[in-house]
């Protein structure tokens, strides 16, 4: 090779170097350009998850709008972090209190309550660990939607099986969720399904259907429930399995008229009928902009997410791809527009301070103590939500909360009480696990400090009502305090 010829290939080659790295600058300049900041990042991931860590802040500043919300769409899962303990699982017919002593059946209530305590515990635990919060932030959405409750159930693996059917569909289709819950036996047995026959419908589930889970209130009338109340005749549960059972000779098979249209419809031709209506592409996206934006819905922007929501055939990632990436969702006049419930409070704290690992139980008598007892919504609405959760109870529980998890030392009761095993027990065992929460200060600061973050950017939505939370003192002992006077702060409430 000539030396010319040489020469001209190292300039070439030289040149071809000096263009890819151009190129990578020009990269890194627009991905740093289009971050979303730490104030975006936390904002997105306290709206959509529990709280959200100084290292899950840190790492989602560094994404574009877009790029973050379609990794969280990602990151989903339909299976739970650990499956539900076996013994949750393990169905016991109704009909088991029959040859029962009366002391024998009280063992067996007290079992039945304990198990609905471990069931709660083991749903807290997904929330503190999962890799998804959007998944369980969903399942929870979904438990208020298609709401039923343990206290009328009374059956903890029945609420199981509920659960894990509505996050294996809580972001797939809400068409085959909605005809799944259906034939839940949960919901069979909560709106009295089960009980439903020939000559005697109960409407319940047909009103609920209608008013609750599809269409809204005003887009029905009473005899549309009625007609639909035949439809569902049929649909039971078989006692001594907890399963669904079909029973043809309780199903009316007569014709029945239903929104203006007629045949010999079942359970699954209502529901067809009752998605094929706008309103109910419509009323699901308003309930998930009340969730996630603020508590008044645009609705000229639920309109158009709900064209397109429909037009996926009810996929429930399209609905929230759009909502997470409308301007409402980003705008400064919807952000601490929310009120956290108190599963936003305790476990979204929980996470934003990376106590992750601590024991679910006790946070379960925190959450019924502030109002949101889970598997167990006050009634067939669930709960509010909203300006309900704030009270002078509920804020007085919240401090004693902080108080107890930012004290320097755990408390110990005395082991008499430590040791009892009769019915009481269970409270105090819980009561000295919530003195037991500690807050490890040192790890926390080591974190912020590699985010370079302050703790009102991880802790509060807004700058904090007394500005000098906001400074970053390391000193251990300030930080703790610190960090309750955060916890207090009115805007702490809000997301």
């Amino acid at each position: 090779m000539s030396a010319p010829r040489a020469i001209v290939e190292r300039v070439l080659r030289g040149l071809c170097l000096l263009s890819v790295l151009f190129g990578m600058a020009l990269s890194a300049h627009a991905a740093q350009r289009n971050a979303m900041g730490t104030e975006d990042a936390r904002h997105l991931l306290t709206r959509t998850g529990f709280g959200a860590a100084p290292e899950e802040i840190a790492a989602t500043a560094r994404l574009s709008h877009r790029a973050a919300v379609d990794k969280l769409l990602a990151a989903t899962t339909g299976e739970p972090l650990s499956p539900p303990p076996a013994t949750l699982l393990d169905y016991q017919p109704p009909g088991r209190f029959k040859n029962l002593s009366e002391e024998e059946k009280k063992e067996a209530q007290r079992q039945q309550r304990q198990d609905g305590v471990a069931l709660r515990a083991w749903w807290v635990s997904q929330m503190l660990g999962t890799p998804s919060p959007l998944t369980e932030h969903m399942t929870l959405f979904w438990h208020n939607h298609f709401v039923s409750s343990i206290d009328k159930v009374k059956s903890p693996a029945l609420m199981a099986e509920q659960n894990l059917l509505l996050r294996r569909m809580a972001l797939g289709n809400f068409g085959e969720m909605l005809h799944a819950v259906a034939k839940d036996p949960a919901m069979l047995v909560y709106l009295d399904t089960a009980t439903s026959r020939k000559g005697q419908p109960n409407e319940n589930f047909a009103r609920e259907v209608m008013e609750l889970f599809t269409l809204g209130e005003g887009h029905y009338s009473e005899q549309d429930i009625k007609e639909a109340a035949r439809a569902y005749t049929g649909s039971s549960v078989e006692p001594e399995t907890g399963r669904f059972k079909w029973r043809n000779p309780a199903h009316d098979d007569g014709v029945k008229t239903v929104l203006g249209r007629s045949g010999n419809f079942d359970g699954d031709d209502v529901l067809d009928i009752l998605l094929a209506q706008p309103e109910t592409a419509e009323f699901i996206t308003a309930k998930l902009w009340k969730e996630f934006v603020s508590p008044m819905p645009d609705s000229r922007e639920v309109r158009r997410i709900a064209r397109r929501f429909r037009d996926s055939g009810y996929d429930i990632k399209t609905a929230l791809r759009e909502l997470f990436l409308s301007p409402a969702f980003w705008a400064k006049e919807n952000r601490a527009a929310l009120v956290k419930s108190p599963v936003d409070w305790v476990v979204g704290t929980c996470r934003s301070l990376e106590l992750t690992d601590m024991p679910a139980l006790p946070l379960t008598l925190v959450l019924r103590q502030l109002g949101q007892d889970l598997f167990a919504p006050p009634n067939v609405k669930g709960w509010p939500g909203g300006d309900a959760w704030i009270n002078s109870n509920s804020l007085l529980a919240r401090k004693q909360f902080a108080d107890r998890m930012l004290r320097a030392e755990p408390q110990r009761l005395p082991a008499r009480m430590r040791n009892a095993d009769d019915g009481a027990d269970l409270q105090r065992r819980m009561e000295q696990a919530v003195e037991d929460l500690r807050f490890d200060t040192g790890r926390w600061q080591r974190d912020l400090y590699l985010s370079r973050l302050t703790p009102a950017a991880v802790l509060l939505p807004l700058p904090p009502s007394a500005p000098a939370g906001s400074d970053m003192n390391m000193a251990e002992p300030a930080m703790g305090e610190q960090v309750k006077a955060l916890l207090m702060d009115p805007v702490s409430q809000l997301k």
